[in-house]
C-alpha cells in the first residue's frame, strides 16, 4: 500500500480511529505497548521544575506516564488530531493539551527542558522540519526522547499479520491499518534516524531497544553552544 503521509488525510484518520485507538493498541501489543512506554520515558531521568512537550501525544499515554513519574513538572501535549486529544483530556483531566502542527511548532526558541513523542514521526510528511522544531524549542542540553518501531527484523515482521487479522476480527477500517503498517515498513531503521537527528543538531545519548529490537528508543540532547 502506498504510504500517503498528506497532513489532512493523517489528521481525518486519526479522527476517525480515535475512539478504539487504545483497545486496538492493547491487543496489536498484547498490552506491551504501556510498558515500553514507562521504561522508556524512566530513562529520561526528568528533574523537578522543568518544562515538558509530549508531541504527536495522541489519547495521552506519554502525558498521564511522565504526571504521575514525575509529578513536579508542567508538561503540554499537542496532537493533530481534535479527536484524539479529547480522549487525552479524558485520560488526563487536569493536563494541559493543545491542537498543533509539529512542523510550525506555537512556542517560541529553547522554551522547553525535554521533549517526547511516541509513534508519531512516521506519520509526518516533512520528517526533516518535524526534527528542527523539535530542536528549536528545546533548550540548550535538553533532551528528545523518541520511541517507535525499530529494526526491521523477522520479529517485526509478525506485526504484518497480526494487525490486519485483529482489524478485520473487530471489523475496523482495514485501510488505515493497512497504512499504519506500511509506515512502520517505510520509516527509518534507529540508526538512520539517528543520522537524521544528528544532521538537525542533536547528539545521541544512548539508544534503547525492546521486544528484540522491534521497538526502539533514541534519547538525542541538544548540546549547549
Amino acid at each position: 500500500m502506498k504510504c500517503d503521509k498528506n497532513p489532512q488525510k493523517i489528521q481525518k484518520m486519526f479522527d476517525e480511529i480515535s475512539s478504539y485507538y487504545d483497545k486496538m493498541n492493547n491487543l496489536i501489543s498484547f498490552g506491551t505497548h504501556y510498558i515500553i512506554k514507562y521504561l522508556a520515558i524512566k530513562k529520561l531521568y526528568i528533574l523537578p521544575r522543568t518544562m515538558i512537550l509530549d508531541l504527536c501525544c495522541g489519547t495521552g499515554d506519554f502525558t498521564k506516564i511522565i504526571s504521575k513519574t514525575f509529578p513536579r513538572t508542567k508538561i503540554i501535549g499537542l496532537d493533530f488530531s481534535k479527536e484524539m486529544l479529547k480522549l487525552a483530556k479524558i485520560k488526563n483531566p487536569t493536563g494541559v493539551f493543545m491542537q498543533g502542527d509539529c512542523t510550525d511548532l506555537p512556542f517560541t526558541d529553547e522554551e522547553f527542558d525535554y521533549i517526547t513523542m511516541g509513534f508519531g514521526l512516521r506519520n509526518i510528511s516533512n520528517r526533516s522540519k518535524a526534527i528542527s522544531e523539535a530542536y528549536r524549542v528545546l533548550n540548550n542540553g535538553g533532551k528528545f526522547l523518541h520511541l517507535d518501531f525499530g529494526e526491521h527484523n523477522k520479529i517485526s515482521k509478525i506485526f504484518d499479520f497480526i494487525v490486519p487479522a485483529i482489524a478485520k476480527l473487530f471489523k475496523k477500517n482495514s485501510n488505515h491499518y493497512k497504512y499504519l503498517l506500511a509506515s512502520k515498513t517505510t520509516f527509518p531503521n534507529p540508526k538512520n534516524l539517528i543520522k537524521e537527528f544528528e544532521q538537525a543538531g542533536f547528539k545521541l545519548e544512548k539508544q534503547y531497544d525492546y521486544l528484540f529490537g522491534t521497538i526502539s528508543a533514541q534519547i538525542m540532547i541538544k548540546a549547549s553552544n
